[in-house]
């Protein structure tokens, strides 16, 4: 069995996940917890959040800090600002933000209406912007903090059937540049962490048929399916002080597929 590094830093270091109740969220969510973090999720699926926040705790001694969920349309800036606040009342300031939630939605481009593109973007662009807005104060009064933005290879290896995903993944990678300038002067690290194609139980359900498969063969260096927890991995070393020294890059967790 493999042995995963440990990081003081984060022990009651107070993280904020977006889309945090599925898949790659729900693996950063309990992987934080793990380490002793302070962790608060938000989500739009309610019972998931709600049942992941009552298994992790189950798990935890008296002395450590139980998961605290707040179900939330990021889409709604009010309801996403409001729920950051909700959030910083029981976990404290937040130091750590995981831009995680999106939406991969897959739609031919004869059939994309301004509505669809305005939703893709509103949840796999805007909410990352608006997230990071919300919690900068805090950071600037801690004096430092780590913004960890979530982009896609799908951009990078030309994918199509998914161009409002796609360009908003893109934008990303400007996203993070753009802030890491910003807030470096107050000891803000921000960086992209950029999955490679994750073998989430949706994805699974979804689109990993065997001509997948065969894509996942032919382009990942190393063989093997990419999981949740190798994405976490790069998250807890991102938001540790470990990476004191890292922003504005971009970090590519995909088997060698980019």
């Amino acid at each position: 069995m493999s042995s995963f590094a440990r990081y003081p830093s984060l022990q009651n270091r107070s993280v904020l996940i977006t889309g945090g109740a599925t898949g790659i969220g729900a693996t950063l969510v309990e992987q934080f917890t793990r380490q002793g973090a302070r962790v608060g999720f938000v989500d739009l699926d309610a019972a998931s959040g709600e049942a992941l926040a009552a298994k992790l705790a189950a798990g935890l001694s008296a002395d450590q800090f139980a998961p605290q969920f707040l179900a939330a349309d990021l889409t709604d800036i009010a309801a996403l600002r409001a729920a950051v606040e909700r959030l910083r009342a029981a976990i404290g300031p937040v130091t750590v933000l995981l831009n995680n939630a999106a939406n991969d939605k897959r739609q031919a481009i004869e059939q994309i209406s301004p509505e669809f593109w305005d939703a893709s973007l509103a949840v796999n662009l805007r909410s990352q912007f608006f997230a990071a807005q919300a919690v900068m104060a805090d950071m600037r009064a801690a004096g430092g903090g780590s913004i960890i933005n979530f982009g896609s290879i799908s951009w990078m290896l030309k994918q199509g059937g998914m161009p409002a995903y796609t360009t908003s993944k893109a934008a990303i990678q400007g996203l993070t540049r753009s802030l890491a300038r910003d807030l470096g002067a107050h000891g803000v690290r921000v960086n992209t962490l950029v999955p490679g194609w994750v073998m989430t139980e949706k994805q699974i359900k979804l689109w990993v048929d065997e001509a997948a498969k065969a894509d996942i063969a032919k382009g990942q260096c190393i063989n093997k399916p990419l999981e949740a927890e190798h994405i976490a991995h790069m998250a807890l070393f991102l938001a540790a002080d470990d990476s004191a020294m890292c922003t504005a890059q971009d970090f590519i967790v995909d088997g060698g597929w980019a």
